[in-house]
């Protein structure tokens, strides 16, 4: 694309409208029940959990195509609301239709903020989890969900924490795609490695790039930086999810990206169930969060890398996170960097 295009913030009414239309779509519902590790644990955790679900009043926040409506109503709840806003709700109810559950589920067409439910329920399952954790603010709607609806106390939210990490790696994908330049010239007889400072720029840019991570590129053991249970978090507190982290790094390499991902947990009676997007598990349609740093930087083994993640709304859009990283790399003096998920307000534009 040759021309720059301006942002503006879009107002909220505008943000949510191209945020469940993103959802009106097969794709992307295809590719989220298709993520075994996805579905099967949360089918695992609600069965897991049967005995806390058998009779109770289920709230299914942002129900999607309602299969984890059809979770909870097969691990015996008395009654699940499935809410949800967008267009494949129509969808949701023949699923439900299709297998037999219209008893038990009713699927409620709208937010969680406007819905007005018939009863409180004793359970919120909610699969809310976006790019970084915090892409697409749905934690929002599942904690006003849990203020106005759930009962209290003894009320369960599935899963109930989540976890953020960090950890540096080394792009292979990148440096060979920025020493291309310095090959053409043996292809063609046309010198054009003076494009590499260029390419740099471009591809080491301030993106979130959404990437699966090979174990193999990751150079030190992960630090976890945040901690959110989601029993006691508040909205204000979402504003600003940040934390510190300290890493030393396996051995000699180049560092020239950090890798974000979480970890979400369910309470189970014999043992917790976590649903892991690290690149040590096996992979995730969320993939991990890829920061690019502006210039690789050499480290041997057991360098210090130190620092601190601060992860906010977007100020173009409040549904769009930002990831702000301040670090040091062994004797280098301290950097700072702020990321980006590229938004809807550039397509937005007329």
């Amino acid at each position: 694309m040759s021309h720059v295009v301006k942002k503006r913030k879009l107002d909220k009414t505008r943000q949510d409208s191209l945020y469940f239309d993103s959802y009106s779509d097969v794709t992307i519902h295809e590719e989220m029940i298709a993520d075994h590790v996805r579905t099967n644990t949360y089918r695992m955790a609600i069965l897991r959990n049967s005995e806390y679900i058998r009779g109770k009043v289920v709230l299914d926040v942002g129900a999607g195509t309602g299969v984890l409506s059809i979770f909870c109503a097969q691990a015996g709840a008395k009654k699940v609301y499935a809410v949800e806003a967008c267009s494949i709700a129509e969808q949701a109810e023949k699923i439900v239709q299709q297998n037999n559950m219209e008893d038990r589920i009713q699927v409620i067409r709208g937010t969680v903020e406007t819905v007005d439910l018939p009863e409180r329920v004793e359970v919120i399952v909610s699969e809310w989890m976006g790019y970084a954790l915090l892409h697409e603010s749905m934690l929002n709607s599942v904690l006003y969900a849990r203020d106005k609806w759930l009962q209290q106390p003894g009320g369960v939210i599935l899963p109930s924490k989540a976890e953020l990490y960090i950890a540096p790696i080394s792009d292979p994908v990148v440096e060979d795609r920025l020493h291309f330049w310095y090959t053409v010239k043996d292809q063609y007889g046309v010198d054009m490695s003076c494009m590499s400072d260029f390419a740099r720029r471009c591809i080491m840019n301030s993106d979130i790039t959404v990437n699966s991570v090979t174990v193999e590129d990751v150079l030190s053991h992960p630090a976890r930086f945040a901690e959110l249970d989601l029993y006691t978090v508040t909205v204000e507190e979402l504003r600003s999810v940040k934390g510190q982290f300290r890493c030393e790094s396996f051995g000699s390499a180049a560092v020239n990206a950090f890798c974000v991902y979480f970890t979400v947990t369910f309470p189970c009676p014999d043992k917790p169930l976590v649903l892991s997007t690290s690149p040590f598990k096996p992979e995730t349609h969320w993939k991990q969060a890829v920061l690019y740093l502006d210039a690789p930087v050499d480290v041997v083994q057991d360098t210090l890398l130190t620092g601190e993640v601060s992860m906010y709304p977007s100020e173009e859009s409040a549904r769009h996170i930002c990831i702000h990283v301040d670090y040091s790399i062994g004797e280098q003096k301290k950097q700072s960097k702020t990321f980006s998920i590229p938004d809807w307000s550039s397509e937005a534009q007329p």
